[in-house]
């Protein structure tokens, strides 16, 4: 450990000498560095998503790499094509480039996407809404926009990331973020769940290394909390659990400025409506994708499907949910302590993904009280008609459900029509960082120009599902939520569906898209999905 502790000085000590130059380098120089790393992530992009797939456990030539492409590389060239958008702006006049803003229903809210015309073709459908805090007028959206670029002489400051085990792309996007929104250089520490992908990505970011504005780190928790109380270390930002932040924000980073992402246990609103057999079918695959996607290991994957007793497709929905989970291709539980959260949930003989039907009422059980992290989805009742479901099960998953994350609602467009005022009202109520309305909130997470992180509230002392935001393409302050919309039914296929055939061949092409953003490689993303 001593030698370890000399090479993490000397790499405090080299990000130390170099902050100043990061906070003040000229935002085209900026641009010229990102630009540069977008090339190095696209390059290192197939070796990263073998590593990933392997690791995980999946079959070679499994349509479930599309997982691998679209949550890893291509998350992270998304982002970094919407922070040059940003860049380019702040250069252009110092203004950042805001979409359309409006004021309703006391918010001033933006709509953050679709963009483009390419962004309305390869996400077909989908749009998004950043609603700012009460209080925020349309006229103060600007302000509250890039603050740190509106410093004559911003001070360099050291961060530490402490890296998640398990979407590949959350520890590079941390440190983009960081680095662009807040001007810090950065320390990562990979979580030793996925530090196979250190060395990848060490040299996916190689021109921010070796500008000696990134640093690495690998090791367990002696390492993290070495790091942690390290006087060169000004700021911590931590993706994980609110066991590690608790240790964090009262052990070695005690009185350090600390950011954090937690996860929560995710709720899935069903709406009662007139269904038919296609719809069942499409909205099951969308909710076995929800709990389903990287085996159930992510912070925003749903753990309660909320149904209306009353409802007569309830069981016929939950049913088809079941069988997409039984034809799904088996995948081993990666994530270290799986199989005994999944054993304590649904029994020893539980399948690796399973429904287990609860009583709403027993607030206590710990399917409500705290992240599965695994392949059981529970489910429970909730009585009333719509008008009085509605609102019951925004109140169970406010009041009853660990955490302010991400939230889902599913709601026929006829039902949206006959009852609008009853589903505004639900979404606006519903207090999550994001909440999708027939969207899976994991598009919130994809898609950067959505802040990505706990709804506003919580604090050092009760952190929920954290403090602060990531992502977050126009550098934003004041948000409160993410809402981002889908189509009941869409077609093509949403490549994020497990049941995907062809995700792994369209995520690739979506990351070429990306570095070249022309008809021809959007023509190539577009003809893969329709084959899905």
């Amino acid at each position: 450990m001593r030698q370890l502790e000399r090479d993490i000085d000397r790499d405090l000590e080299e990000l130390a000498g170099s902050k100043t130059a990061w906070a003040r380098l000229s935002i085209e120089h900026k641009i010229v560095m990102l630009r540069n790393v977008q090339n190095s992530v696209y390059e290192m992009a197939p070796q990263w998503v073998d590593a990933a797939a392997q690791a995980k456990g999946l079959r070679p030539g499994s349509p479930l790499a599309g997982e691998e492409w679209i949550s890893g590389p291509w998350a992270v060239l998304y982002a970094i094509a919407r922070y040059l958008r940003t860049l380019r702006g702040l250069a252009l006049d110092g203004r950042v480039p805001l979409p359309a803003i409006h004021f309703r229903n006391d918010r001033t809210k933006l709509d953050v996407f679709p963009y483009d015309t390419y962004d309305r073709v390869l996400l077909n459908g989908i749009r998004a809404q950043v609603w700012m805090q009460p209080g925020v007028a349309p006229s103060d959206v600007q302000h509250c926009a890039a603050p740190f670029y509106k410093m004559p002489a911003p001070p360099g400051r050291v961060a530490l990331i402490l890296g998640a085990g398990n979407i590949a792309s959350i520890a590079p996007l941390d440190v983009l973020y960081k680095m662009l929104a807040g001007g810090a250089v950065c320390m990562l520490k990979m979580n030793p769940v996925n530090d196979y992908l250190g060395p990848i990505f060490e040299r996916a970011l190689q021109p921010l290394v070796e500008r000696g504005f990134l640093r690495f780190a690998y090791g367990g928790a002696d390492v993290g909390e070495y790091l942690c109380a390290h006087p060169i270390v000004d700021e911590i930002h931590v993706t994980g659990s609110e066991r590690t932040h608790n240790a964090i924000a009262f052990g070695a980073g005690s009185g350090k400025p600390l950011t954090s992402e937690l996860g929560n246990v995710s709720p899935t609103i069903v709406v009662p409506g007139r269904w038919n057999t296609r719809d069942v079918q499409f909205q099951a695959e969308n909710i076995a994708t929800q709990k389903a996607h990287n085996a159930g290991f992510n912070c925003i994957a749903s753990q309660v499907l909320i149904l209306p007793r009353d409802w007569p497709q309830a069981r016929e929905l939950r049913d088809r949910v079941e069988r997409v989970f039984a034809a799904m291709e088996h995948r081993p539980e990666y994530y270290p302590g799986a199989t005994q959260r999944r054993t304590a949930l649904a029994g020893p003989d539980s399948s690796l993904r399973t429904v287990v039907m609860l009583d709403h009422a027993d607030i206590d059980h710990a399917a409500f009280l705290s992240e599965a992290f695994c392949g059981v989805l529970a489910c429970v009742e909730i009585p009333g008609d719509l008008e009085a479901f509605v609102p019951r099960a925004v109140a169970f998953a406010n009041d009853r459900l660990h955490g302010t994350l991400g939230a889902n609602i599913i709601v026929h467009p006829q039902t949206l029509r006959e009852h609008g005022a009853v589903m505004e009202a639900a979404v606006a109520g519903l207090r999550y960082g994001c909440v999708g309305v027939n969207a899976w909130t994991g598009v919130g997470y994809f898609i950067t120009e959505t802040p990505w992180g706990a709804y506003p509230g919580h604090t050092r002392e009760n952190v929920g599902s954290g403090v602060g935001v990531v992502h977050n393409a126009y550098f934003l302050e004041r948000t409160e939520k993410s809402v981002v919309y889908a189509p009941f039914r869409q077609f093509p296929k949403p490549v994020w569906f497990v049941t995907h055939k062809m995700a792994a061949h369209v995520g690739r092409a979506l990351c070429d898209f990306e570095v070249a953003r022309t008809p021809m490689s959007a023509l190539k993303v577009a003809v893969a999905a329709l084959l899905g």
